[in-house]
């Protein structure tokens, strides 16, 4: 374990004061359930920090980045840079996934739950640095990670504006067509049900989507039906 929390510090640029932060950073709950004794509580709470602080560092990166940009601009940009899409993809880039600790069970989780994971772990880790270096390093390494990284994308690609409003305004103008939306299957418990909804051109599927609500799985499905455009 010390060698991988070391592996994992050389790819973040940053030596834990109290290795119990990074620990208890890459601790899922359902890793405790099998592990009583591990000696560390899960990373919830770290999470609920690093989200805040998450958030934090990049508005003032973007307030002072963007100084013509009105707040609506502003909030839309902040979105696309903290969703969990963009935080799973930062914890990849970091290979997050090979030292975050899970259940037998939930280790096999893949899709859209192994990418809660992944952001959720990022965030927490976000929380172990502010903790232990302070807001200067952390706004550093979200700097570094997140907005250096996906900024440019995110624009480039207008990834900030609303998907389904974006893939309406496209289909109009391009094919003078309106999206519609299919629920095409859901599964799992009430209380953490996942939904998959499909985007349709007329009768032809163009992309599909997968959340926690209807809502969201189109979102999902509206950002995958624009990557064909």
């Amino acid at each position: 374990m010390i060698q991988d929390l070391n592996k994992l510090e050389q790819k973040l640029g940053t030596q834990f004061k109290n290795k119990d932060f990074l620990k208890e950073a890459i601790t899922h709950r359902s890793y405790l359930n099998e592990n009583p004794s591990w000696g560390v509580p899960h990373n919830e709470r770290l999470e609920f920090l690093g989200d805040a602080v998450l958030e934090l560092a990049v508005t003032e990166n973007l307030f002072n980045q963007f100084p013509d940009f009105s707040e609506g601009q502003l909030t839309s940009l902040r979105a696309a840079l903290v969703n969990y899409q963009t935080m799973a993809n930062a914890a990849r880039n970091i290979d997050l996934g090979n030292f975050i600790l899970l259940s037998r069970g939930e280790a096999k989780d893949i899709g859209r739950a192994r990418e809660v994971i992944l952001a959720n772990a990022m965030e927490a880790l976000i929380g172990a640095v502010y903790l232990d270096a302070g807001y200067a390093k952390t706004k550093e390494l979200v700097e570094k990670f997140v907005i250096n990284l996906y900024l440019e994308q995110i624009i480039k690609n207008n990834l900030y504006k609303d998907p389904k409003s974006h893939l309406q305004e496209i289909a109009q103008e391009k094919l003078k067509l309106t999206p519609t939306y299919q629920l095409l299957e859901e599964w799992g418990p009430d209380h953490k049900k996942i939904f998959k909804m499909g985007v349709f051109f007329g009768d032809k599927l163009i992309a599909q989507g997968e959340g926690y609500s209807k809502q969201e799985a189109e979102i999902e499905a509206a950002r995958n039906a624009l990557k064909s455009f």
